[in-house]
């Protein structure tokens, strides 16, 4: 197919941070939140070539390189499936950490992708998206799962029943929820989180872990809290995470006491969710989590999201 021709249009995205896991859904549930979240800037041109110009707010820690780069590749993917032999210019301006357990990967291929969608006409739905999202994670962690990209890219709390399709359910939330997201200063890479994971799991944690799987997805639908609070337990991965935290059992109980429904590990750490009914709660649990961080000698930051959350967005579009 030849190259479209392209007037200089720069199309500026944004794309959440989010929760991979929720405690007992790992790899299968994933919930955007509010802030922060990656923006990309994208210039499609008539070069055929994708180039990542800058990134910033990295440290120059990140990849330049389009095929080692989770914007770049999620780019590439795209462009190969449709058959557009265009060219791209991506600035990436990086304002989730790396490591934190917050999607920071997803976040930066969910807002390319979105702004290179939104540049050749929206060609492909927010869920057609998904998939080169998928192979953009495969690049950064070993692994092409869903459970970051998808609620990043469509908002939400996203239920990945089946990565490969991509067979997706979006799950309602009760009103008045909120997200805490408490990040201490220390980084664990997902790749190694993923590596210290047992291969087998016992037969009553298994069953245990679909028990809270399941009542967590009633509770949301009953708009029970107290059964959301019972079924925020995590008995596959948390316990073999947890030991990468420091102070995380404390912290985890100072949410408890100061009134979160639940609290576990973010996607694969360090950063730790609690999830709390009502905004004041939410502060509250915030400062708690902050303190107990302080206390095991971290600093952190906390964020709090009201939810449902929106999905990846366009910020601008400027013309030359």
């Amino acid at each position: 197919m030849a190259a479209r021709k392209f007037q200089s249009e720069t199309i500026r995205a944004f794309a959440p941070a989010t929760v991979a896991n929720v405690a007992c859904g790992f790899d299968v549930f994933g919930m955007a939140l509010e802030q922060p979240g990656d923006e990309v800037e994208l210039t499609l041109n008539n070069s055929g070539e994708v180039r990542i110009c800058a990134i910033t707010g990295d440290n120059g820690l990140l990849p330049l390189e389009v095929h080692r780069n989770t914007a770049g590749v999620a780019i590439t993917s795209l462009l190969r499936y449709l058959q557009e032999n265009t060219g791209a210019e991506i600035i990436l301006h990086k304002k989730l950490p790396s490591g934190s357990g917050m999607g920071s990967s997803a976040s930066s291929a969910a807002a390319a992708l979105v702004a290179a969608n939104e540049a050749l006409g929206n060609p492909l739905t927010r869920k057609d998206l998904i998939p080169f999202a998928m192979e953009a994670e495969r690049v950064a962690c070993g692994s092409a799962h869903a459970d970051n990209v998808a609620p990043a890219l469509l908002g939400g709390f996203v239920l990945v029943r089946d990565p490969a399709e991509p067979d997706l359910i979006e799950i309602p939330l009760p009103p008045d929820l909120y997200c805490v997201v408490v990040h201490p200063r220390t980084e664990i890479p997902t790749r190694e989180a993923r590596l210290a994971l047992k291969q087998h799991v016992r037969l009553t944690d298994a069953v245990t872990q679909w028990a809270n799987t399941a009542a967590l997805i009633a509770g949301f639908f009953r708009q029970d809290y107290q059964l959301i609070a019972r079924s925020l337990k995590d008995v596959v991965a948390e316990p073999v995470r947890s030991v990468f935290i420091p102070g995380f059992g404390s912290v985890r109980e100072a949410a408890l006491q100061a009134g979160a429904l639940g609290c576990s590990i973010s996607g694969s750490g360090p950063a730790i969710f609690a999830l709390c009914k009502g905004s004041r709660c939410a502060e509250n649990v915030a400062i708690e989590m902050q303190h107990a961080f302080l206390k095991a000698g971290l600093n952190s930051t906390p964020y709090i999201s009201a939810l449902p959350a929106p999905g990846a967005s366009i910020i601008t579009r400027t013309s030359d």
